[in-house]
């Protein structure tokens, strides 16, 4: 579900789209939504499947690839939502600058489709420590 802002509920917000199913990126969203941000973010899980999806999208889509939806609505996925949501968190801002370096956002986009390759493999790791001993 969408995790409503504090804030101005009438204030466009950040709309960060990830798989509540992966413990990686669960783990990753517990640490963004525990930080003050300048833009109000809603975090959605798209892997609940109550969860209503962007207009155009599909939940296989969304759960493939890291997403931000902007203040503007435009969908943005990789290295640029990554940039996107950052560049709305005061400790994380500098990473979202630097990102905008030439041929910086080019790279992370690279990494992040090198590391969409072995994260089923990180996936099951960390599935076994989440679990109780």
């Amino acid at each position: 579900m969408v995790t409503a802002p504090e804030s101005d509920p009438l204030a466009p917000s950040l709309t960060v789209l990830y798989d509540g199913a992966c413990p990686l990126c669960r783990r990753e969203i517990g640490v963004y939504r525990g930080l003050p941000s300048s833009t109000p973010v809603c975090f959605a899980d798209v892997s609940d499947i109550a969860q209503p999806l962007p207009p155009g999208t599909t939940r296989e889509q969304l759960l493939a690839r890291f997403h931000v939806r902007n203040t503007d609505g435009q969908l943005l996925s990789g290295a640029q939502a990554f940039l996107t949501l950052w560049a709305a968190l005061p400790g994380w801002r500098w990473l979202a600058r630097a990102g905008r370096l030439p041929g910086a956002a080019w790279t992370m986009e690279s990494v992040y489709r090198l590391f969409l390759r072995v994260r089923p493999m990180l996936q099951r790791v960390a599935s076994r420590l989440d679990r109780p001993a």
